[in-house]
């Protein structure tokens, strides 16, 4: 006799206007927005809280919010605004976001992950949108071979079925589409940016290591020299030279973004594959009590510093992106390209992770726009993407992944989404002007 797989147990399902499948910045921002249009919106998230890489992966920050200038004594300046700004706000009010931080030739947001949670979860519950955590996508639903019409998912209680007139792939991988069997790419030619463990290092006189480093939170030349040489006498293992450590909103700690997770074979490690995703995650881990070994041993103010924390994940800067009706290329990119269907800003540089240190191209005193078609898949209906599956070149994708973007990429969709149900359109022909003409209603300050 042989085997066949069942699930015996009851499953459950649930009708929608919109459904959104990730709860990181872009999901959240943008079922909040087309609830707030009156719709039924759905949210689906494999986690028990919101927040996608920015949380889960610890990234810690909100990148991409301000100009970069190359003059060291230019003060902030915002260029990016809307739903942004709003959970912001709402973060600084709880004591969970930072002012703004020099990274480099421009300046970032340190958030606290358990603010970050809060947060979302109390403007989803005002918007009214339908919240499901611990849900994994494993199915898309659709009509006619490339029509979607939702998905089902994993729970405890049984399998999901949700139907919805929008779907919204917020999902960061792409899943979605994938599974929809919609083009999709994978970085530049299969390979990817390496993922990264990122750590809170507790118990840190961050008033002295700010005075013996400096504010900017890309360290010195002196402490990569130190790196280096201790990395090659086989006293530690370093692999990243360049390392940004950051002060937080919570009192002795650092945000550090440094470790370097390869592959034992030397390869970039793809968290598509889950062989490689699984030795990601262990190498990570291994990589962070090395660093924190030599923050404790070697630099000015952590002498009594500990691991308060590591990501849940590893940190994800790029996997799966949808085949776009439009694609971002990378000189639009590095001139500030501006477009007339332009839903989104960015001033963030490229940056690459990928050698013993990474490497950033910056735009300096501007910034380039996204277009919508960036996030309507170039074949299938029903769906738009969110956050950094957008469809988007190698070095672009370097700089548009950001979370300052994700906010303004969810703002955006959640508008688009809410004007393809109202007018009965499928996404393709939901017009950017009216999109935009939503966002500025809304704060966003796009000219």
């Amino acid at each position: 006799m042989t085997a066949g797989s069942v699930d015996r147990r009851d499953g459950f399902a649930v009708q929608t206007d919109v459904l959104v499948v990730g709860a990181g910045a872009a999901g959240v921002a943008a079922a909040v927005t087309a609830a707030r249009q009156g719709l039924k919106v759905t949210l689906l998230e494999r986690y028990g809280f919101c927040g996608g890489g920015a949380v889960a992966g610890l990234s810690g920050t909100i990148c991409g919010m301000y100009e970069a200038s190359d003059d060291a004594d230019a003060p902030p300046n915002q260029v990016v605004h809307g739903f942004l700004d709003e959970f912001a706000a709402n973060m600084t009010e709880r004591g969970g976001l930072t002012p703004p931080v020099r990274y480099g030739k421009t300046f970032t947001r340190v958030h606290d992950p358990l603010v970050w949670r809060e947060t979302a979860d109390a403007m989803l519950r005002a918007a009214g949108v339908h919240l499901l955590l611990h849900t994994t996508v494993t199915n898309v639903l659709v009509d006619g071979g490339e029509k979607v019409d939702g998905v089902e998912a994993y729970t405890k209680q049984g399998r999901l079925s949700v139907r919805a007139k929008i779907t919204v792939d917020a999902s960061g991988d792409a899943d979605v589409a994938a599974m929809a069997g919609l083009p999709t790419f994978v970085g530049q030619d299969g390979k990817v940016q390496n993922p990264t463990m990122i750590f809170r290092l507790g118990g840190v006189d961050t008033e002295r290591f700010l005075a013996a480093y400096g504010s900017d939170s890309i360290m010195g030349q002196d402490v990569t020299a130190l790196i280096l040489r201790l990395h090659n006498s086989a006293e530690y293992r370093l692999p990243r030279a360049k390392i940004f450590l950051f002060p937080t909103p919570r009192p002795n700690e650092l945000l550090c973004n440094c470790t370097r997770v390869i592959g034992r074979d030397g390869r970039e490690l793809n968290p598509l594959l889950v062989e490689d995703v699984t030795e990601a995650e262990i190498e990570g881990r291994l990589q962070v009590r090395e660093y924190a070994r030599f923050f404790k041993d070697h630099l000015a103010g952590c002498e009594d510093s500990y691991v308060n924390d590591t990501g849940v994940q590893v940190g994800v800067r790029q996997t799966r992106q949808i085949c776009g009706r439009a694609m971002l290329r990378n000189e639009e990119v590095t001139r500030g390209a501006k477009f007339r269907n332009g839903i989104a800003r960015s001033p963030w540089p490229i940056e690459l992770h990928s050698g013993n240190k990474p490497r950033l191209v910056w735009l300096t005193n501007d910034y380039y726009e996204i277009p919508l078609d960036c996030f309507v898949p170039e074949r299938g209906e029903g769906l738009f993407a969110a956050g950094r599956c957008l469809s988007a070149e190698h070095e672009a994708m370097a700089s548009a992944r950001v979370t300052a973007q994700c906010f303004s990429y969810g703002h955006a969709i959640g508008h688009a989404a809410a004007i393809a149900i109202k007018e009965n359109l499928q996404p393709r022909a939901v017009e950017a002007a009216q999109v935009r003409a939503q966002l500025n209603r809304d704060g966003a300050r796009l000219s």
